[in-house]
């Protein structure tokens, strides 16, 4: 009989498209093996009505996997790298993070729209505090509006809640293949992505070596060097939902180039620095560029931003 081995996920539409990926791309490699997909339901499943900082910051789309993997229900976890919080629980560790899509962020608005021509006073949809805060330290006058939900919801909040556009990561909308709606892929002079945007990472017990042997050929070196960067970096900053931070790490041949952000909720104070270093030394240089920002006032910042959020809430 085949050993069969079972892959927890969320059960959302775009957490099951690249479950699939994953389990096509195990089943060319371990044609001997039999592979089936566990879907469960997270606490960031579970409230779509509230904005995800108001819900808590750790684990929401990833405690319940985490979970399962531990008490033995699933034998590895697949995940957006970005739902990932900065520190696993004792004995968790990541076996394999996947070749990275593009991880910024794409406009969605009628066709010839772009984030510099939008009407003053413009109303943006977008579940990110990220977002919110560059795109208003970019253009002070946008109206920001909290919208959460798959993307057929989020396309039909578009219209219905009479918005000028909506701000969503690249990666899922091309893994859905709506690549068509897209009319702008801003560049990161505005907006930096989420540490780990554009990846899809694989969660599996520390010491399985079974498992680990059978993923780690998903393994992408360079993506897994920018992501390890940037979680670093967010977690030096203790970076979380209610946190508005964002990094990106890119790789150019044995270099990585790190650069990373914090600003209070309204963007209208911020600190942004960039490090370069070799590769092999991605964790390192996470922690140096936060160093860089907190010596230019990002723990008052995130201090301000944290009083914001809870002002609010």
């Amino acid at each position: 009989m085949k050993r069969e081995i079972r892959i927890g996920t969320r059960d959302s539409v775009l957490a099951l498209r690249q479950t699939r990926w994953v389990l096509g791309e195990l089943q060319s490699l371990e044609p001997g093996l039999l592979f089936q997909i566990v879907g469960i339901k997270t606490r960031g499943d579970y409230v779509q009505d509230v904005a995800l900082a108001k819900i808590g910051d750790k684990g929401l789309f990833t405690k319940e996997l985490e979970i399962a993997l531990l008490e033995g229900k699933i034998d590895l976890a697949v995940h957006s790298m970005k739902d990932l919080p900065a520190s696993l629980p004792e004995k968790l560790s990541i076996g394999a993070v996947c070749r990275r899509e593009w991880p910024g962020d794409v406009l969605i608005a009628p066709v010839g729209v772009t984030l510099q021509n939008l009407p003053k006073g413009a109303s943006i949809g977008t579940s990110s505090l990220r977002r919110i805060a560059q795109l208003l330290h970019y253009r002070p006058d946008l109206k920001m509006t909290t919208i959460r939900g798959n993307l057929t919801t989020r396309l039909k909040k578009l219209s219905e809640e009479d918005l000028d556009a909506l701000i969503l990561a690249f990666a899922g909308i091309k893994r859905l293949g709506f690549e068509e709606i897209i009319v702008q892929e801003i560049p990161y002079s505005i907006c930096i992505p989420a540490v780990g945007q554009g990846s899809i990472g694989i969660e599996i017990r520390e010491n399985d070596e079974e498992i680990y042997r059978i993923i780690s050929r998903l393994d992408h070196g360079d993506s897994r060097a920018a992501i390890t960067a940037e979680r670093s970096f967010m977690k030096e900053l203790e970076g979380g939902c209610q946190a508005p931070i964002g990094a990106v790490g890119q790789v150019e041949g044995d270099s990585l180039i790190l650069e990373g952000i914090a600003l209070t909720l309204d963007g209208s104070r911020s600190v942004r620095e960039r490090t370069t270093g070799p590769k092999e030394q991605a964790a390192v240089l996470g922690r140096e560029l936060a160093q860089k920002l907190f010596s230019r006032g990002a723990a008052s910042i995130l201090k301000s931003a944290r009083q914001e959020f809870d002002n609010q809430c």
